[in-house]
């Protein structure tokens, strides 16, 4: 089923998650840094969210954490904190 939550989809959108998260803490533009710290912060913490309630077998809000962790992304993204163009990634301009 397509609109069904599985472990399968969760990893995929955790790993990807992980990967923009690695990604932006390596792209971070300068003067930014204040900025960018606090959006790493609230990307990690959705995620162990996600991860806490993957655990307990709460697939919908892991994965809401896990969307809200990469909207947190794609926000410093589009506010010029992250400097990327990786568009698999990334929601870029």
């Amino acid at each position: 089923m397509e609109n069904k939550i599985t472990k399968e989809k969760l990893e995929k959108y955790k790993t990807l998650t992980k990967k923009a998260l690695e990604k932006a803490k390596k792209s971070v533009i300068k003067g930014k840094e204040n900025h960018a710290k606090e959006i790493i912060e609230m990307v990690s913490n959705y995620l162990s969210d996600a991860e806490h309630f993957e655990k307990k077998g709460d697939f919908v809000n892991a994965f809401a954490a896990l969307n809200y962790s990469h909207g947190w992304l794609d926000s410093g993204v589009r506010l010029d904190v992250f400097d990327v163009d990786d568009d698999k990634l990334f929601t870029v301009k």
